[in-house]
């Protein structure tokens, strides 16, 4: 087995366990008399940085008990007798994880559906037949790309409650990218905009990243906006 494998496999145990237990005993810097302490303490290091995100963010994780997580790891590492044979373990988790990430999306569909709903009655707020709102911030005067064009723009994307997971002016650099090879929104509300425009976008799920999400701030069927500065199509 791959050290890569071995690490993943290992994760959730380690980081979310281990995380949990209130009192394991383990206080201030571990003593490392020799080689192959430190290159266990160098395997928990990799373990614990490269999987914390993943873990604090995966649903459902929150809901488990650490205690028996600890228990049976330690049983099945040791090849002490386990109470769930590994041949029936996968099948046990895929089930758990895939209806908490049903009731997730579910989640998310509902409360973007009565968001747009709530948003298509505002001033200035005008509904697509594909369910894409926008609402013009400023209004340019240059031309229109096409989906075979690329185009620089700025942007500012957040999640409906507000929570900002990617923006090229946090970042002071302006993106350039075909205008045929983003989100479907994106795609259809550029082929509308000048040059020139600000537009704020509010995406359906469905014109977004749909039941996969993308990344750990956009969730599976989640509903985005963003802030859309057209600065000018470039030529190729």
């Amino acid at each position: 087995m791959k050290l890569r494998v071995f690490i993943y496999a290992s994760a959730l145990v380690l980081s979310v366990g281990v995380a949990g237990c209130q009192n394991s005993g383990i206080k201030g810097d571990t003593k490392l008399a020799n080689n192959n302490d430190s290159v266990s303490y160098a395997l928990g290091v990799l373990i614990g940085e490269n999987n914390k995100q993943q873990m604090k963010d995966a649903p459902g994780v929150d809901q488990l008990d650490k205690k028996i997580i600890i228990a049976a790891f330690q049983k099945a590492f040791l090849g002490d007798s386990v109470q769930i044979k590994a041949d029936n373990a996968n099948g046990i988790i895929q089930t758990y994880f895939t209806e908490i990430a049903k009731a997730e999306a579910d989640k998310n569909i509902k409360a973007g559906e009565e968001f747009l709903a709530a948003n298509a009655s505002k001033s200035g707020v005008v509904t697509l037949p594909s369910g894409l709102q926008y609402e013009i911030i400023t209004a340019g005067t240059g031309s229109k790309p096409t989906p075979a064009d690329q185009v620089k723009c700025h942007y500012h994307g957040t999640t409906i409650d507000g929570k900002v997971f990617d923006s090229s002016v946090d970042r002071g650099e302006p993106a350039v990218f075909p205008v045929g090879n983003v989100i479907p929104g994106w795609t259809e509300a550029l082929q509308l905009m000048p040059v020139g425009s600000k537009w704020k976008l509010f995406i359906p799920a469905a014109l977004a990243y749909g039941e996969r999400g993308a990344g750990a701030d956009i969730k599976p069927n989640s509903t985005l906006i963003f802030e859309v500065e057209l600065l000018e199509i470039v030529k190729m």
